[in-house]
């Protein structure tokens, strides 16, 4: 029997949760039945199964990060607003590893999936970052992805853990933002 006052949004929140702290590969629908305290059966009033939570996850992943990034972008432009972006980027992936996990590889259902609209504005914030930096046209979905693929895999690693030599991770990561600032410099037109 589905809890009172349980709603769509709550189970995914635990989703989130529980694939933030266990990791993303281990999220089931009865894990989240169980956080919630509700049987696992009860929970499809409110998931389609795991492929739909997962997906929710996606979403919401997209959501927070954006919104978060958006904040911390708002007024800033160039080094300013690119290292506002990398920090924040960094800082959900490593706060959130297991929904931020959950956006990888996601696939979009059709134009009004709500994945499709979130992922759509965090690429337009990263455009608009980079508009800053008077990228041709021509160039700037390139220059989304290479932004996009080095803060993502910078902090992916830090996330798993794979930063296990000396150095400072934070030194290295501020010198990488100095890195991509001066190569979008180098590709003003």
């Amino acid at each position: 029997m589905p809890r009172a006052g349980l709603t769509a949004a709550d189970v995914v929140r635990a989703g989130a949760q529980i694939a933030d702290e266990l990791g993303y590969q281990h999220l089931t629908i009865g894990l989240v039945a169980q956080r919630l305290s509700i049987r696992a059966s009860s929970l499809y009033k409110y998931v389609d199964g795991l492929a739909d939570l997962q997906h929710r996850i996606a979403t919401l992943a997209m959501t927070e990060l954006c919104e978060a990034a958006r904040d911390a972008v708002a007024g800033l432009a160039g080094r300013d607003a690119i290292g506002a972006l990398a920090r924040t980027i960094r800082g959900y992936v490593t706060a959130h590893p297991g929904r931020y996990t959950a956006t990888v590889g996601a696939a979009f259902t059709g134009d009004d999936d709500p994945l499709l609209k979130a992922s759509t504005r965090v690429i337009e914030l990263i455009a608009a970052v980079l508009r800053g930096y008077r990228i041709r046209d021509a160039d700037m979905v390139h220059a989304i992805r290479a932004v996009r693929c080095t803060l993502h895999g910078f902090a992916m690693l830090q996330a798993t853990n794979a930063f296990q030599w000396s150095g400072d991770v934070d030194d290295s990561f501020e010198k990488l933002i100095e890195f991509i600032d001066g190569g979008l410099r180098g590709q003003r037109s």
